[in-house]
């Protein structure tokens, strides 16, 4: 099944100190030529994506990992 995923959507692994996050990205990209303009689209919908799941009760479902 992980496979059959990975062939449709490209996806990337970000990691810093204290998180690593894998992101399957399902928007196709390519038809923005600029690769500044792509990047930016990107980013704006990596913050979107954040700023929506924020706001979602499984943010806090997710952070209560730690209640126990």
């Amino acid at each position: 099944m992980d496979e059959f995923l990975e062939s449709l959507y490209p996806e990337i692994t970000l990691e810093t100190d204290d998180i690593i996050m894998t992101i399957a990205l399902k928007k196709d990209y390519s038809q923005i030529e600029d690769l500044d303009k792509r990047k930016e689209e990107f980013m704006k919908d990596l913050r979107d994506f954040l700023d929506e799941f924020e706001q979602t009760p499984e943010s806090l479902e997710f952070m209560r990992y730690y209640d126990d």
